[in-house]
């Protein structure tokens, strides 16, 4: 098979969608769409526009709920495909069509629910909601991208996509994750193959971030 050499504007070969929701200044919740995430242990790392509403209130407050949806909740998703929750919208988001949303919740037509240890709501119909406080902040290339290094406190996740008789322990064949891919949504197919990495017990994947994550107030 012949490669060629692409310039595409962006290299989004797939991610898992992420409800990012944060505080405002007058304590009303924002709710943004992202992908650009990943994460290692109880970390995640987010890459955010320096400008965009989401990320001032994160530096700002130091909290964020990261909210999972299924492929299930495109629709919802989608609904807050070029909105912003900064007023006015910066120039730049004007020009690619973004207008202003107040109420990002009803918008999406999503519920809201009560976090346990940090101030943003959480996501009820989401699957898994990642309560977390900001540990960094990098600037990346000119400064008008931040990575944000997040630390996990709390992980809440329904109960149908868990293991059958375990507690903490996500079944990777019941969890169906949004993906972006280019700016696309999709869903994930069927397993592929076993992998031998699933031979190591996930217990000895945890680091000292849990242990923290328990004396959270």
């Amino acid at each position: 098979m012949t490669h060629s050499s692409v310039e595409p504007g962006i290299l989004y070969f797939g991610t898992p969608v992420v409800l990012l929701s944060t505080r405002n200044e007058d304590e009303t919740a924002n709710l943004a769409p992202m992908s650009s995430a990943f994460w290692l242990g109880w970390r995640g790392l987010l890459g955010l526009g320096a400008q965009s509403k989401t990320a001032q209130n994160l530096l700002r407050t130091g909290e964020c709920v990261l909210n999972l949806p299924s492929d299930e909740q495109a629709g919802h998703v989608d609904r807050l495909a070029l909105t912003t929750g900064s007023d006015p919208v910066p120039p730049r988001k004007a020009e690619r069509g973004y207008e202003h949303e107040g109420d990002k919740f009803g918008r999406a037509g999503l519920t809201p629910v009560e976090s346990d240890v940090v101030s943003p709501p959480r996501v009820a119909e989401c699957p898994v909601n990642l309560e977390a406080v900001l540990e960094a902040t990098h600037p990346i290339g000119s400064g008008s991208t931040l990575a944000f290094e997040v630390r996990i406190l709390r992980v809440h996740a329904h109960d149908d996509i868990l293991v059958p008789g375990t507690a903490d322990h996500i079944d990777p064949d019941r969890w169906r994750p949004l993906i972006m891919s280019f700016q696309q949504f999709y869903g994930l197919g069927e397993r592929v193959r076993p992998s031998r990495l699933a031979s190591i017990p996930e217990r000895m994947y945890r680091t000292p971030d849990i242990e923290r994550a328990r004396a959270a107030v």
